[in-house]
């Protein structure tokens, strides 16, 4: 039986989580990364019930649905992580896979093998936690991979805020899974893990109050274009825009292998943090990489458009823009135009 403490800390958590779902739903639905987020809360609403609270045999339907919602949330998780911090992420109809796997998984240990006991309840454990950090670990590796290049300032504070929050709960949670049996945590453990979750809700819940939704989720589900500038830019500003783009133009640095923005501050003698805030806020891009793709998207288009360049191979153009190989080109060329570079060089060709 839960304490006083634990039924508080579990109702305000699960509360939380439900508004919080609710408000992402209402405000951020038409993106995958809110539809995400929202999915997520739900999930960890269904964890913060089950987590600390065991079940015994033969548990209910409805409390083993709880936990397999909980157990299958490590997925939903890593893929809020890529539509979140990756703005090229497009939800596919496949994603629902793994997170049906974990899920059925968690069923028939709950309702099959745990009961029956066809396994040593410590070796399912360990299995069942195993398959949750690996999530998470692929979540926390994908939100410090596209670090470098992340050009939104409060989605990169929110970065350090998600890794770091993973990791201590990730290791807490396991560290509980394993310790506990099936029959619920001991009444300190299970208070400190209440705890530990219920802070780790409400600092996320005001982290994404303090930050403008706008701000960390794109305004749709594919924002490869850049978007309106925030404001006019200054005198420094202009001077700098300019200097980046006779970098771009006249020295083509986009087609340098492995350039960085911090390469590029350097060449402009200007801060990385000056120069990342005003190709976010005054070109509008949300990626560094997105960036630097539209620049050698615009002379792979000027060449494939060339008739003195008609023979020339795509895979020629693509590399001499900047691109390390054709498959990445292809995508990003067709996300931009709507055609793949030879259906718009044949169009060219027809209009010529």
């Amino acid at each position: 039986m839960l304490s006083q403490i634990d039924l508080a800390l579990v109702a305000g958590t699960t509360t939380l989580l439900v508004v919080l779902a609710a408000l992402l739903l209402r405000d951020f639905r038409a993106v995958a990364a809110g539809r995400l987020a929202a999915a997520f809360a739900l999930g960890s609403a269904a964890h913060a019930m089950t987590a600390t609270t065991g079940f015994a045999a033969p548990v209910t339907p409805w409390h083993a649905a709880l936990i397999a919602v909980s157990t299958a949330n490590a997925v939903v998780f890593w893929l809020f992580a890529r539509a979140l911090f990756d703005d090229a992420f497009q939800l596919r109809r496949w994603h629902v896979v793994p997170w049906a796997a974990v899920a059925s998984l968690s069923l028939v240990n709950c309702l099959v093998l745990a009961p029956a006991q066809l396994l040593n309840p410590r070796i399912l454990a360990i299995a069942m936690t195993a398959i949750s950090l690996a999530f998470i670990g692929l979540a926390v590796g994908q939100t410090i991979a596209s670090w470098s290049t992340d050009l939104v300032e409060d989605r990169r504070r929110l970065r350090v805020f998600v890794v770091v929050a993973t990791a201590v709960y990730a290791a807490v949670n396991a560290g509980l899974q394993l310790f506990v049996s099936g029959n619920g945590a001991p009444g300190a453990v299970g208070t400190a893990h209440n705890a530990i979750l219920a802070a780790v809700v409400i600092a996320l819940a005001g982290s994404l109050m303090r930050i403008k939704g706008e701000t960390i989720f794109p305004a749709a589900d594919t924002p490869r274009a850049a978007a309106a500038p925030a404001s006019e830019p200054d005198i420094a500003d202009r001077r700098l825009i300019d200097a980046l783009m006779r970098l771009m133009a006249d020295e083509r640095i986009y087609r340098h292998d492995g350039i960085t923005i911090g390469m590029l501050a350097t060449r402009l003698a200007v801060p990385e943090y000056r120069l990342r805030r005003l190709i976010n806020r005054q070109l509008g891009y949300r990626n560094f990489n997105v960036f630097l793709n539209n620049h050698r998207i615009e002379e792979a288009k000027a060449a494939l458009a060339d008739p003195a360049q008609a023979e020339v191979p795509v895979i020629t153009i693509a590399m001499d823009a900047g691109f390390q190989s054709l498959g990445p080109f292809n995508r990003a060329f067709k996300a931009t135009t709507g055609v793949t570079p030879s259906e718009y060089r044949r169009l060219n060709e027809i209009s010529a």
